[in-house]
């Protein structure tokens, strides 16, 4: 997820030569009030706060049952897949990438997916029958 976020502010710092050539408009008057790479990373931190908090009540320290598990973790990665890494992969890739903002954020929510079940889904404890099972 944080890679997806670190692509579209490090293509946009560099990139960027002057706040109006970015598109998002809460960015670009951050940019404008504090300037390119303070305003840019404020806009980033303020921004990514609640996907800082979701991951963290999506983490292993705090347990969900079983039923709601099954749930509510695929739910959480498809909604981070397309509103989170398809938005940040598409901003980021505009710099360089003129397609169109549905084929970049389809893109970046399948690049997301594909990296999330090869490297981290098979790392993550699996439930079996109500219990966790460590693997």
């Amino acid at each position: 997820m944080f890679t997806f976020i670190l692509f579209d502010y490090l293509s946009t710092l560099v990139f960027c030569r002057v706040p109006f050539e970015e598109a998002n408009l809460y960015a670009r008057t951050f940019m404008e009030t504090f300037g390119i790479p303070l305003g840019l990373t404020l806009f980033v931190l303020v921004i990514n706060l609640p996907i800082y908090i979701t991951l963290s009540l999506d983490s292993h320290v705090i347990r969900i049952p079983f039923r709601t598990a099954i749930v509510i973790e695929p739910f959480v990665d498809i909604i981070f897949a397309w509103f989170v890494a398809g938005l940040h992969f598409s901003g980021g890739a505009s710099w360089f990438w003129h397609a169109p903002g549905l084929m970049g954020q389809v893109s970046g929510a399948f690049l997301y997916l594909t990296m999330a079940f090869l490297f981290v889904k098979p790392h993550k404890p699996r439930y079996d029958n109500q219990s966790l099972v460590s693997v």
